[in-house]
């Protein structure tokens, strides 16, 4: 069953997060499906081990027929590897990608599936409407992907950041929300180290997102943040050295 992050008279965030587990051998990812009175919008669908129980459980909040949108973060295989079904079930949907891997997306598809259904956001990101309000497209590149985007929810004040704010949880842990970073959880540091490109791209995200109200973050993977777990996070990832700022010579050598 899903989790419900957020809800008021006309407005819903659900998370998915104990889909596709297939015996712990892939990594544990979220989905996410906001409504807003009788249209949807699904957040990084992710893959064919998700698409069933995900189609299904979101019959029971939503006509998957009324979904106006699909948004992918970025082109990764627990993303949005299940496209092809996903634009057979909601033929009014569009997919919103960044325009880097637009060209790219279609190899998920049977020829012809995605012909004039797929929108490119452009680099510094856009407003996708949602029923009467819009999603925020913010720009998360190099956090891991070089086209990547975040979506920010108004209404709820939800940060739906991808793979930034990640921790490596169990599907059930997953809908604990963390409300302190006093203890980092499980693999949260080991994972931004590896896949951020560099402490830059971090500050930058830090400034811009201070300029928004943040109630939750909601990331791909592991446990969203509260509370005072929000600041703590955008101030710990702020100053952490990681990506290429790890890297040298003797990472790069020929194997013995």
């Amino acid at each position: 069953m899903p989790q419900e992050l957020f809800r008021s008279a006309h407005h819903a965030c659900l998370m998915f997060s104990d889909l596709g587990n297939e015996g712990g051998e892939a990594v544990q990812a979220n989905q996410f499906l906001i409504v807003d009175g009788d249209v949807g919008a699904i957040i990084d669908p992710g893959g064919n081990l998700a698409y069933s129980e995900l189609y299904l459980g979101m019959t029971r909040h939503f006509p998957p027929s009324k979904l106006s949108a699909i948004l992918a973060s970025h082109a990764d295989p627990d993303i949005i590897a299940s496209l092809d079904r996903w634009m057979t079930a909601t033929p009014d949907a569009k997919l919103y990608v960044s325009t880097l891997w637009e060209r790219f997306v279609p190899h998920f598809c049977k020829p012809g599936k995605t012909t004039g259904r797929i929108v490119g956001i452009p680099d510094p990101g856009m407003r996708i409407p949602v029923g009467r309000h819009e999603l925020i497209a913010l720009p998360a590149h190099f956090m891991h992907a070089e086209g990547n985007f975040q979506f920010y929810d108004p209404v709820s004040r939800i940060l739906f950041s991808g793979d930034l704010g990640v921790s490596m949880q169990t599907g059930p842990d997953a809908t604990k929300p963390i409300s302190s970073l006093a203890t980092l959880p499980r693999g949260m540091e080991a994972f931004h180290r590896r896949y951020m490109v560099s402490n830059k791209i971090l500050r930058c995200w830090a400034r811009m997102v201070r300029e928004l109200r943040i109630d939750m973050i909601a990331p791909q993977h592991g446990a969203p943040l509260v509370g005072e777990a929000v600041p703590q996070f955008i101030q710990w990832a702020e100053n952490l050295a990681c990506g290429i700022d790890l890297m040298g010579e003797a990472h790069y050598q020929v194997p013995a």
